[in-house]
């Protein structure tokens, strides 16, 4: 009998966790307003997801039976003890934090103004800070949130935050 690889037991808790999330989409309730029932689009959302994981799966366990299933050793780049860790996760830790700190300014700035400033942000740290990567960072957020912004707002009708501080916009 072989052993499982880690991709075929995360592929599974991810399956586990998607017929959760199927179980739970059952549960919400419909208003019978005559339109899309709220619970359309996270059912829909449950189901990719849930295809992707099975695909994932199938994949891993297609590796673990050839036998490519790819064994990690510990990195040898990554230091000993807690600072070690810290270094080695620097670029993630301080995207959660960035990430972190939109949901916390999200009521003040609201999602138009905060989207920008989160991909900016992200954008610069994860890709430099230089003139030009500022001028195409600034654009890349601008146009990418506010087409979202837009999509979201008047073609979908969502309500998303508006913020304390721009409450116009």
């Amino acid at each position: 009998m072989t052993t499982m690889s880690r991709d075929t037991i995360v592929s599974i808790i991810l399956l586990l966790f998607c017929g959760f999330m199927v179980w739970a989409g059952t549960l919400i309730r419909d208003p019978q307003f005559g339109e899309l029932s709220p619970a359309a689009w996270p059912k829909g959302v449950t189901w990719v997801l849930t295809a992707f994981c099975v695909i994932y799966f199938l994949q891993s366990v297609i590796a673990d039976r050839n036998g490519t299933a790819e064994v990690r050793a510990a990195d040898p780049a990554r230091g000993p003890g807690l600072g070690g860790w810290f270094r080695y996760y620097f670029n993630p830790i301080v995207c959660f934090v960035l990430y972190f700190t939109f949901l916390a300014t999200l009521p003040y700035f609201g999602t138009l103004i905060g989207g920008i400033l989160l991909v900016f942000a992200l954008l610069s740290f994860l890709g430099g800070i230089a003139p030009k990567q500022i001028v195409i960072h600034a654009l890349i957020a601008v146009i990418s949130v506010g087409a979202m912004w837009a999509l979201f707002t008047y073609g979908l009708r969502v309500l998303l935050p508006r913020g304390e501080l721009f409450g116009t916009i």
